[in-house]
């Protein structure tokens, strides 16, 4: 009977976690914070002595595309989650966007759907047309050009008036004059509740008025 082998001597690990056998093992490696699967690697294991840290001797069985291998909390168990990282994901509150870095179930406040509008809401499913603040954004942007173009009016009326009054106004500056007033009337007939499909007035002609 030959005194060689070639055969490779395996580790043989005790109900304690060490070994009552010297020899080799596969051991499964894991990332020291998230507990993510990293590699696999063959350890020789002195008679006595446990396992490297962050290592396990039971092999995992694969994910499917789109899920994560970690070892469960305990450290007893292989586990699978959902791994959307490097995916944009957008915050039900907010509708601000960020890129995932960490794998798992998404909180409740995050969502893959993307927003349409700077008006939309969630409604705890998808993303809605919140259409009264919608209609109040336009309301408030209305106003602010109305107010905008009757501040021009009124500025060149007065400008206007006061060459009149002194008899120093020439006839296109009279004729200017009735221009803008005439625009400054149709401006006040404006109705910024139809914002945003209003007709705005034309202001005179060379005259820039509004944003």
């Amino acid at each position: 009977m030959s005194t060689y082998s070639t055969d490779i001597e395996n580790a043989e690990l005790g109900e304690n976690g060490l070994t009552k056998k010297a020899g080799w093992i596969t051991v499964y490696h894991v990332n020291q914070s998230t507990g993510e699967y990293q590699s696999a690697s063959m350890e020789y294991l002195m008679l006595g002595v446990g396992l490297p840290a962050y290592c396990y001797p039971d092999e995992p069985e694969l994910p499917p595309a789109g899920q994560t291998l970690h070892r469960s909390a305990d450290g007893k168990s292989w586990e699978f989650s959902p791994d959307y990282r490097g995916q944009t994901v957008y915050s039900t509150e907010t509708r601000q966007e960020m890129i995932v870095s960490q794998f798992g179930e998404l909180p409740d406040n995050l969502t893959l759907l993307k927003p349409q509008t700077e008006f939309d809401v969630w409604n705890g499913k998808k993303w809605v047309l919140d259409k009264e603040a919608k209609a109040a954004a336009a309301h408030d942007i209305a106003q602010q050009e109305l107010s905008s173009r009757k501040a021009t009016a009124a500025s060149r009326i007065n400008e206007l008036t006061y060459a009149v009054n002194l008899d120093m106004a020439t006839d296109e500056e009279k004729a200017t004059l009735a221009e803008w007033q005439k625009y400054a009337v149709l401006l006040s007939r404006v109705d910024i509740s139809k914002a945003p499909d209003i007709i705005w007035p034309e202001a005179p002609e060379g005259e820039k008025t509004g944003n």
